[in-house]
């Protein structure tokens, strides 16, 4: 039987009927993409914060309070839709809020309660986000903010040099309108998955989504993060496999076949030749001083595994736990760079478990919609890239960040079965 019984005719000749930028002159996308850019903390960072502590900036305080009022003012204006998109996501709720309970046991409540209220805006951003938007939108508006986030990346690197590129540590890398290479890199490889989805749901404009593609790949490589390359081979490789999976059930039946296998074969390789493997990608066995980290402070969690220490506190007291962490690594270590043991840290395994359950959900129902939808070109990219970089990155229940928006907005998106 024809894939084409699996699409929604109907609604695929819709789309490609309806206007290429469906938010253009309305004052709710234009907000959109203004708390978007704000949320990538692109320009703002590096012009008026320190990347050891953005939290002490007043003028990113004084930027959030409006972005925050903006939120409320949105989620207000669509009280059915938004109640809707809550009820269909109490696991979400369940782990955000728990960030705020963690008040009662944080080793820093100030810090805790303070940034705990701000995970919960951000997590209503994109809350309002899938309440508002079609996933053709939703994708339009990300797919923009990336691109302009790539402009000015470019700009900025060309421009002015002495911001843009870094002139330390990883001479000559791209660092754009951020503080660090890394966030350059990833940033611009959900921009190029977010351009690839844009695409096919908006053929009109093939050429500045094409264009917009390869602007972000070309970011990636300048800014020489490694993580970002195999998160940017990654969604451009599901991107591909998407489309060959959609010719028919046998072709996609193979390709499911080779994806296990080259997982399998992955993972047997890092546990027969782990210190070959990493020294191929260029890092040593390490991961730049990763694992040391890792492992003091997965010992540190387990002193208190039901519980943590309390959302975003164990790195806010300078005598307290993080105190052994940087004597042991000998160096002012700002976070666990990876999102597991970050989770574990400020929540302990409960909150673990919860975000475990958030982000199967999600990649499960993505994963069901690999024959219908062009939104899964977003979706499933996506979630593995973010899958990927959370090894290597805290990326999960950020404050303030376009990761944590984005992934809210698309778990929710995904939980609501009469979305378009």
């Amino acid at each position: 039987m024809s894939l084409a019984a699996h699409h929604d005719p109907a609604l695929l000749a819709a789309w490609r009927r309806a206007p290429a930028l469906p938010f253009t002159g309305s004052i709710e996308g234009g907000l959109t993409l203004l708390c978007l850019f704000l949320f990538s903390q692109g320009l703002i960072g590096p012009l008026f914060a320190d990347p050891a502590d953005p939290d002490s900036s007043i003028v990113l305080r004084l930027v959030w309070l409006p972005v925050y009022a903006v939120t409320l003012v949105l989620a207000v204006t669509r009280p059915g839709a938004m109640m809707r998109t809550l009820t269909g996501n109490w696991l979400m709720m369940a782990l955000v809020l728990l960030t705020a309970v963690s008040v009662i046991w944080s080793i820093a409540p100030d810090t805790t309660l303070r940034r705990s209220f701000a995970l919960i805006m951000t997590t209503l951003f994109g809350f309002w986000m899938a309440a508002r938007w079609s996933w053709r939108a939703l994708i339009l508006l990300t797919a923009t903010t990336f691109v302009g986030l790539g402009v000015l990346s470019t700009l900025m690197a060309l421009g002015l040099p002495s911001l843009g590129v870094d002139h330390e540590v990883h001479a000559g890398a791209w660092k754009g309108v951020w503080w660090e290479k890394n966030t350059l890199g990833a940033m611009m490889a959900w921009g190029a998955v977010a351009c690839f989805a844009a695409l096919h749901v908006d053929p009109r404009r093939r050429w500045i989504w094409m264009g917009g593609a390869i602007l972000c790949c070309a970011l990636v490589l300048l800014s020489t993060s490694k993580t970002a390359l195999l998160a940017l081979l990654l969604g451009t490789g599901g991107a591909i496999g998407i489309a060959l999976c959609r010719r028919g059930f046998g072709f996609a039946s193979l390709m499911l076949f080779l994806g296990l296998t080259g997982a399998a074969g992955g993972a047997l390789v890092l546990l027969i030749a782990p210190v070959e493997f990493l020294e191929l990608l260029g890092r040593d066995a390490t991961l730049t001083g990763r694992t040391d980290i890792w492992a003091i402070l997965a010992r540190q969690a387990a002193e208190v595994p039901w519980t943590g220490y309390g959302y975003m506190a164990f790195w806010a007291d300078e005598t307290g736990p993080v105190y052994w962490v940087r004597q042991g690594t000998d160096w002012p270590v700002p976070t666990a760079h990876n999102g597991w043991i970050e989770t574990a840290l400020a929540i302990g395994l409960p909150g673990v478990v919860l975000m475990m359950l958030v982000f199967g959900r999600a990649m499960v129902r993505s994963i069901g919609r690999l024959f219908r939808g062009p939104e899964t070109y977003w979706t499933l990219t996506f979630l593995a890239m973010l899958g990927l970089v959370s090894v290597s990155e805290s990326n999960f229940l950020q404050q303030n960040s376009i990761s944590w928006v984005l992934l809210v907005a698309t778990a929710a998106k995904l939980a609501d079965r009469r979305a378009e």
